[in-house]
């Protein structure tokens, strides 16, 4: 099937289409102990640049993706239809949604965070960083939003208001990503630096600075159950980290090259990555193991991201593309 889509790009009509294939278990293939799939269940083209990031809602209901092209898109996760544009005035390099789904959060190269309401309608400009404010991540009652900037700060911010709430310096340098603990008792971040650092959400105070990753971190995530992190570097590796002993646990290694983005599935069992190499990638923390590899696009993946109910991934890159990728039933389901 494919479709139309039709939005307006400075006053003109554009059309684009969002080529979509029936919802059906994906093409794969075991090679070795990985699974390989290569056929996504939609591809979703309107972008007119790079996408550096997705987000998924939490009822799974639709997509989120940041560009390069100053734009965030939202998209019908089951048709493919665009359902909205929203605009910044530079790159808009990370997205999120809240745990609830009402409000969505875009991270900006004109040095601001935007606050929106499900539909896209704008609510707040967050203004104070004095670089390109990097990645949100929305507490989990939705109240604050926290926010990474080259300008080596972390910030939290009232989600009602746009008041800034606190700053955090402690990077020597960028810092890329920002990652807020389901039980809220925490924030990581993800610095140039090649560190990984949690501060304290109470008190404001840095808890842990883990180090190990050997070059600059891009994305931190926590578990489910806000006990692990994981981290994704330059050097290539996935790296999970046991929050309360601030220790290592294992590194992922099977990308070839960068690995940009990393998500934790919803049971906490499993990690999903994107790389340089142009592929997703499914692991099994427990095991440090790699379980699918997602191929398909056509040049680097920047953005990923899992669904609530761990069955579908979402991946964005440099083809401009956004996809949708159906987990292998087998591998879901732990066979």
């Amino acid at each position: 099937m494919v479709r139309t889509l039709r939005y307006v790009l400075g006053g003109a009509l554009v059309a684009v289409i969002a080529h979509a294939v029936p919802a059906k278990e994906p093409d794969s293939e075991k090679t070795g102990t990985a699974r390989e799939v290569t056929e996504p269940t939609f591809t979703l083209k309107g972008h007119r640049d790079d996408v550096w990031s997705v987000a998924l809602s939490p009822d799974g209901k639709r997509v989120a993706s940041s560009s390069k092209d100053k734009t965030v898109r939202l998209w019908d996760a089951t048709t493919g239809d665009e359902l909205a544009t929203l605009n910044h005035n530079n790159q808009v390099l990370r997205v999120a949604f809240s745990a609830d789904g009402k409000h969505i959060a875009s991270a900006g190269a004109d040095n601001v965070a935007k606050i929106w309401d499900a539909d896209g309608k704008e609510l707040l400009t967050l203004t104070g960083h004095t670089h390109w404010v990097t990645a949100v991540a929305f507490s989990p009652d939705g109240k604050t939003l926290a926010t990474s900037s080259g300008d080596k700060s972390v910030r939290l911010w009232d989600v009602a208001t746009g008041k800034e709430l606190a700053k955090w310096q402690g990077h020597a340098s960028e810092v890329w990503g920002v990652a807020f603990a389901p039980n809220g008792k925490h924030v990581a971040s993800a610095g140039k630096d090649g560190t990984v650092r949690i501060w304290d959400v109470e008190t404001g105070k840095e808890v842990a600075t883990l180090k190990g990753h050997t070059a600059e971190v891009f994305t931190v995530a926590f578990s489910p159950d806000s006990a692990s992190l994981a981290s994704c570097s330059k050097d290539g590796t996935v790296r999970i980290w046991d929050v309360k002993g601030a220790k290592e646990q294992c590194a992922l290694k099977g990308h070839k090259g960068d690995v940009y983005t990393i998500a934790f599935c919803a049971d906490g069992k499993q990690v999903v990555s994107s790389g340089a190499d142009r592929t997703v990638r499914l692991w099994e923390v427990d095991k440090a193991q790699e379980l699918v590899t997602f191929k398909g696009h056509q040049g680097v993946v920047y953005g990923v991201a899992s669904s609530a109910d761990a069955k579908v991934i979402v991946s964005a890159g440099q083809d401009r593309a956004v996809r949708l990728w159906s987990i292998p039933a087998a591998v879901a389901s732990g066979k």
